[in-house]
């Protein structure tokens, strides 16, 4: 097996740790230090009739984008063939579904972007970290969009199963596989390098919110709601502006 070289090292074995470091004392430091900041900092009140379509799209289509990555990354190629699923099979339904939540990723995106552009308000409160967000963000989805189809719809097909998901579970049992990257096609690396560097800054974007979960309100007390007056029966309700004493 031939030695990886200093900057294959560099690319699938430091890179990597160095964004998984930084995207778990991240998350870690700002649920210490920045409970507040824990959110997606909503723009619905400024304009929520395009955000009513772009949102889902984009949401749903990266649910669906996530779902292609955890099975085709963590889940080895022999239990899908042992459960069944011939190579064919499974190549043809993660194309199909892939490309079609690429699509929906992308438009929703792109309606996402635009409306935080052309809508004043919107983009008053668009921040220097959010359009460095949207930069990175946009970046590994179109490249990942783009290593699928050229890979898979235009060229003869490329199956990163048998290269990219060895090297992705090798980091996690501290065994990494740098060689193994280092002969994977130029398209599928960038989207690899530009996904870890996502990892990197996520914890310092908006993008913290994708850990939150409303698991808190199905075990919280009931919030009950009592009238400030003693005996609201006995008072008629005032109507517009009343000047009488209270």
């Amino acid at each position: 097996m031939t030695d990886p070289g200093t900057v294959d090292v560099l690319l699938w074995v430091v890179f990597p740790y160095v964004a998984l470091v930084v995207l778990v004392l991240g998350t870690a430091w700002r649920y210490r230090y920045d409970r507040f900041g824990w959110t997606t900092r909503s723009s619905q009140l400024y304009e929520p009739a395009v955000l009513r379509w772009g949102s889902p799209m984009f949401h749903f289509g990266v649910l669906l984008v996530l779902i292609g990555h955890v099975g085709g990354l963590l889940i080895p190629k022999a239990w899908t063939e042992a459960a069944g699923i011939s190579e064919d099979a499974y190549h043809l339904m993660a194309v199909f579904i892939g490309t079609l939540a690429g699509l929906f990723t992308l438009i929703g995106m792109a309606v996402l972007i635009a409306r935080r552009r052309l809508t004043g308000p919107v983009f008053a409160a668009t921040t220097k970290n959010d359009k460095g967000m949207y930069v990175v963000l946009a970046a590994v989805i179109v490249l990942g969009f783009w290593a699928t189809v050229r890979a898979n719809v235009t060229g003869h097909g490329y199956d990163y199963r048998e290269t990219v998901s060895p090297w992705f579970r090798s980091l996690f049992v501290l065994q990494p596989d740098a060689v193994v990257m280092a002969g994977v096609p130029l398209s599928f690396q960038i989207h690899v390098t530009a996904a870890f560097a996502l990892f990197a800054v996520w914890p310092f974007t908006r993008l913290i919110h994708a850990f939150s979960a409303p698991v808190g309100y199905l075990t919280r007390t009931d919030v009950v709601y009592r009238s400030r007056d003693p005996r609201p029966a006995v008072r008629a309700a005032r109507r517009g502006w009343d000047s009488s004493p209270r």
